[in-house]
This record gives structure tokens, sequence and C-alpha cells, in this order.
């Protein structure tokens, strides 16, 4: 297990000391509807964008072409991978599949880097009882889970811009991230010690949309000045912009809604976990209702879609988009700028 060492924790210091500093007065945040455009423009062009198919592909081209737009260095990392099919007899079969994670940078005046990750891919079905039950598949939109993670990310990525980072930035879309965390796995398997030792914070961006409110879950959980002033900040700063927040120690482990965070916290690093829900440890995102029986609209091609979200949660994207970018971008700003703006 890769541990963070003291010069990537002084690093991260120095760069939280900005943080505090430029979060500390209530400024105006008038964020673009970049990343709320981005989160349509996925859902509706790239449906059914499980990993190793054609849609998925074909959204990997359009992040790259994105990312290179807005001033990255970005690239696309095939990897080989199976995952196991169960099918209504009883048999279970290997089946295989070659993935694609988007991976877009701009180095720094240091060596330090940000990572912010955000799964690419819907729900790929892995059992007949999947199929018969309508989850995942060809007409997937994956609004919530996970194209407002993806747009989110643009959206920070344009607002970074081309100016000059005093500390870098990688923007990963990662694939092979529904049910399974295999995207993830690839990534850090493939990092280098210095990749490593470069890291001072993981960002997961996953589930914006659905949950009843704005949830960050965060690893260390316990005895890290560095988390603990970031969350502090977080939490600062919803407060200031109105935003409903909800702060859970800890990366959620459960099979049922572990994400992309999980491999990262459990590899050493410092992990912010943003995504939606209710209060508790449980998976669901918010209160059952007639709208949304299970609580959630994980996986569910008849309501992980942008109609039925319009007019079930309306006004909810718009929203989601505009409260993630105000909450995650001071910090971005701070840490990769210096806290300038």
């Amino acid at each position: 297990m890769f541990h963070p060492g003291r010069s990537k924790r002084a690093r991260l210091t120095l760069c939280l000391g900005g943080l505090l500093a430029f979060c500390a007065p209530a400024v105006a945040f008038t964020p673009s509807h970049y990343a709320e455009e981005q989160i349509r423009y996925i859902a509706t062009y790239f449906p059914g964008r499980m990993a190793g198919s054609p849609a998925e592909l074909m959204a990997a081209d359009y992040l790259q072409h994105r990312f290179n737009e807005l001033g990255f260095h970005s690239d696309l990392r095939a990897f080989n991978t199976r995952y196991l099919f169960h099918g209504s007899a009883g048999k279970a079969d290997w089946r295989k599949i070659t993935a694609t994670s988007v991976i877009a940078a701009r180095a720094g005046a240091t060596p330090g880097e940000v990572l912010i990750v955000a799964h690419a891919d819907t729900f790929m079905p892995r059992s007949d009882k999947d199929l018969n039950n309508n989850l995942g598949g060809l007409t997937l939109q994956g609004v919530d889970d996970n194209a407002s993670g993806l747009g989110v990310m643009l959206g920070l990525a344009q607002q970074l811009g081309r100016g000059r980072l005093t500390v870098g930035v990688r923007f990963v879309a990662l694939s092979a991230g529904e049910p399974e965390t295999l995207g993830a796995d690839d990534y850090l398997q493939r990092m280098s010690a210095q990749e490593k030792r470069n890291t001072l914070l993981v960002i997961n961006l996953d589930s914006l949309v659905a949950g009843d409110k704005l949830r960050v879950n965060y690893s260390p959980d316990s005895g890290d000045a560095r988390v603990r002033a970031l969350v502090k900040t977080l939490g600062a700063q919803a407060r200031r912009s109105g935003i409903p927040l909800l702060l859970s120690p800890g990366i959620r482990t459960s099979a049922d809604c572990a994400g992309d965070a999980l491999p990262f916290a459990k590899a050493g690093f410092a992990v912010l976990d943003i995504g939606s829900g209710t209060t508790g440890d449980g998976c669901r995102q918010r209160k059952p209702s007639r709208n949304f029986p299970q609580g959630m609209v994980r996986y569910q091609g008849q309501r992980d879609n942008l109609q039925y979200l319009d007019s079930h949660l309306t006004g909810q994207i718009s929203k989601r988009a505009r409260d993630g970018m105000r909450l995650i971008w001071p910090v971005l700003q701070a840490l990769t700028q210096g806290g300038k703006a």
C-alpha cells in the first residue's frame, strides 16, 4: 500500500494555507452553464456507454477532444479486462472487453498534482436478471451516474483555462467503473512511484444529481490535518453559498455503492468523494417515494434519463451543476493556482 510521504504533506499544507485565506471572504461566484451543457450532451448523444462498447469509445473520443480544446494534453488509454456474467440457468462465464479511459493533464510550476476522477461508463448488465429488470443496457443515458460527474469535471477544466498552475492537475475519465472499479484498479497499477509521490489529493465526482443533498465522503477520516482543513473549507464554502451539504467521514465500502474513490483511499491517498445522497451509510440517494421507489436511480434506464429527472426533479440538473462548481471550484483554484483567481 502506498503511503504519502512528508514532502507531499508539506506541499499540500502550503497549498491549504492559500486555500483557507482565499475562501475566507464571501464572494459572488457566477458559474457558466458549460457543466450543465456537457451533462446534457453526454447523456443525449452517448447513451449505453458501457465499458468496451462503441458508445463508450465515441464518448472517450469526445472527452479527449474537449480536454484538448480546453488546453490540456489528453490521451486515450485502452486496457483489457473481463467481467463475470450470470445466466438464468445458474451458469456463469467470463466475458472479455477492451475498455478506454481518458487522461488529460497540465503540469504546474511544482511537482505536486491534484487528481480529479469520474467514471465515464454506464452500467453493464451482469446477469439475465439485470436484463429482465431493465438495469443498464443500450438505452441508459446515465445522467446522474455519471454524466453529472463528467460535466462538472469538464466545467472545472474550462474554469482553469490556460493560465499558469502552481500545482498540476490531472483529469481522469475512467472506464469500467460500473459496478466494479476495474478502471480505477488499472489506473493505480500503472501509476509510477513518482506519480504516486506527486499526487497531493484525489477528488472523485460521481452521481451528483439524484441525491437529496450533495455529499462529501472523505479519507483519511481522522488524524490528518490536511483532510480536516479541506473538509472544513468545503463546509464553510457550502454555508456561504447556501448549498445543503452532507459531510461524512470514511469512504463507503458496500459492494452496492462503492465507487472509484475506494481503491485510491485503500492505496493511501487523501481522497474527497463528492456525490449526492442522504444521511446514513446506505446507498440510497433519497427517501423512497412513488417516483423513486428504491430511493435511487442507479442503473435504471427508465429513471436515470433527462426526461424523467427534468420532470420529477425539476431544475435539479441545473442546480447541481451550479452548486457542484460553486463548491469545488474555489478549492481546486486555490490548490492549483495558489489562491489567485
